[in-house]
């Protein structure tokens, strides 16, 4: 997939209850902040960056970031920041993920591009399905996304199965999440 048909839509918008709140978007790890890994990592993959978030949102211009908060209220979880997303969309595909990923593979969009249907595709790494780490249709899922809130089923793998989005398998790949201060821990970020 070209360049220009793909923004990647980086996830940052949770409460992150089991860190007190902390702004995952802003840890550092090896000196460089998790929204800003991502954003240089697939930098030459996807055209634009745009990123779900509902705090600090005056930090992202100064990085060169565009933020959007949820458009949609209440706890609904990760469905209101892909709504976001979609709206804020310009190119046909986005590439989502958590702002909050370990690591992932170098060649995560080629695959979910050679795996995927008209509607998209999500990724199972050995710890199984992982629906924030998706190729998504912007036409289709902003559309389905919509729907799926108005009808109160805001879990993300309901949409995608809605949607009839298959899963592409990384054998031997864990993607890992930075959810507890454990996980801070073991990746080497100090969280105070």
């Amino acid at each position: 997939m070209p360049p220009s048909q793909v923004t990647l839509g980086i996830l940052a918008g949770g409460r992150a209850t089991r860190l007190g709140g902390a702004d995952k978007a802003w840890l550092e790890r090896d000196g460089i902040a998790q929204v800003l890994r991502w954003q240089r990592r697939f930098a030459v993959e996807t055209a634009a960056v745009i990123v779900s978030a509902n705090q600090r949102l005056e930090r992202y211009p100064q990085a060169e970031l565009h933020a959007v908060a949820d458009r949609v209220h209440g706890d609904i979880g990760p469905i209101a920041g892909l709504d976001a997303l979609l709206a804020a969309c310009t190119t046909p595909w986005l590439l989502t993920l958590p702002v909050d990923l370990v690591g992932v593979n170098d060649c995560l969009l080629p695959t979910l591009d050679s795996g995927r249907d008209r509607h998209g595709a999500f990724a199972i790494d050995d710890d199984g399905p992982q629906p924030l780490v998706a190729l998504w249709n912007v036409a289709a899922a902003i559309t389905a996304t919509a729907a799926q809130i108005e009808a109160g089923a805001t879990a993300v793998h309901a949409l995608q199965a809605k949607l009839g989005m298959p899963g592409v398998r990384f054998a031997g790949v864990r993607f890992g999440n930075l959810n507890t201060p454990e996980d801070l821990r073991a990746a080497g970020i100090r969280h105070d």
